[in-house]
């Protein structure tokens, strides 16, 4: 799936903003594009002053020493709300779309940024987008880890402008609890994965999860807890779904595992695997192991961004991820409301929306008794 070119160039803005000048080669491994088109976006970068050329690097507009250090004054027209999302996150664009729709409505502009996958690249964008003038934000942090997740939570507490986290749960007791929040009941789509594959016949079922993220994080505490207690799951266990998807690329506490052979040794009939990528290519490699979906191993998918699009389409848990960004930003302009008085001072808010289950080609009874498996898998 290609990026769109704004996307793409607004990635390459916020690692300049965030990084200082960065080469042009160095960028073209991280979007995952060609040097070429690297430098044909910095050239239209910087024609429109967005940035600065230099023998094969980007640099921003304003030398260190010169960059404002406090948030100026809103502009007569109340200022732009800033949007702050990862980089290469689909999921969470699709939350965006739905937040454009509303502050389109309202009239207000976006200023989008795009964090890169850098620890702590959010806070000097939010830091820019408030000195230029941005009079509220919108923010899905990308907290790959607990450790960068609460690094954030002191400055995010103390903005000046009123603020709403997207799709991400701070710590109770910390100080972002008091911060307004909108998110999926990630708790939800698991009771539903397992329900719907419990209900089939399923009684020995694996999560292949990532590790990496706050709802990855909330997928697999969720499914511990239902699994353990569920009457009609007679066996469980929760692996990495990809050597990537840990908070530390150089970790070693917890390897990947081959799905196949946990789930021959497990004597598993079904998985859920998080996210829709790591779900297509784990049925891949279930196949090429001679484990046929649904016939051998029913297969439930977690984020349905592109589950649908499978060879064979998977069943998947679809959090409403446009309906999260709609509900973050009419709580935001309630905010921002100067004629809302109670708006304004309403009580803070943690809102969570309810995902659904799309049940499509990848999950049915099981053909063997969930005490055997699969047991036509070789480990």
């Amino acid at each position: 799936m290609r990026e769109p070119v704004d996307l793409r160039r607004q990635r390459i803005l916020a690692a300049v903003q965030s990084r200082g000048a960065v080469r042009v080669s160095d960028l073209a491994v991280e979007l995952a594009v060609s040097v070429v088109t690297v430098r044909r976006d910095v050239e239209e970068l910087a024609r429109v002053g967005q940035l600065r050329r230099g023998h094969g690097v980007a640099r921003p507009v304003l030398p260190e020493t010169q960059r404002p250090s406090a948030p100026m004054p809103p502009s007569a027209d109340g200022g732009p709300v800033a949007v702050v999302v990862p980089e290469r996150h689909a999921y969470l664009y699709e939350a965006l779309h739905g937040a454009r729709t509303v502050f389109e409505k309202a009239g207000i502009r976006i200023a989008l940024h795009i964090a890169p996958a850098a620890p702590g690249a959010e806070q000097p964008l939010v830091e820019r987008a408030l000195a230029e003038g941005a009079r509220g934000l919108l923010i899905a942090p990308r907290w790959r880890s607990r450790t960068t997740e609460e690094a954030d939570y002191a400055w995010l507490s103390r903005l000046d402008v009123p603020a709403v986290v997207m799709e991400r749960r701070p710590r109770r007791g910390s100080a972002l609890h008091a911060v307004d929040t909108v998110c999926t009941d990630h708790w939800y789509g698991i009771h539903l994965a397992v329900g719907h594959l419990t209900e089939l016949g399923h009684r020995r079922i694996v999560l292949a999860a990532r590790d990496d993220s706050p709802t990855a994080r909330a997928i697999r505490a969720a499914f511990t807890e239902i699994a353990a207690d569920h009457p009609d799951v007679d066996e469980w266990a929760v692996v990495l779904s990809s050597p990537g998807a840990v908070p530390d690329r150089a970790a070693t506490a917890e390897n990947p595992v081959e799905l196949p052979s946990m789930m021959a040794e497990l004597g598993a009939t079904a998985a859920v695997l998080h996210g829709d990528v790591d779900a297509l290519m784990l049925v891949q490699s279930l196949r090429d192991s001679g484990v046929r979906v649904p016939e051998d191993c029913s297969v439930i998918a977690y984020d349905d961004v592109v589950a649908a699009l499978g060879s064979t389409p998977l069943t998947a848990v679809s959090p409403p991820k446009a309906d999260v960004g709609r509900a973050a930003a009419e709580l935001l302009l309630q905010r921002l409301d100067p004629r809302d008085s109670e708006g304004a001072a309403a009580p803070v808010r943690r809102l969570e929306l309810l995902p659904s289950l799309k049940v499509r080609g990848s999950t049915q009874a099981p053909r063997t008794s969930a005490t055997t498996g699969p047991t036509a898998v070789a480990k």
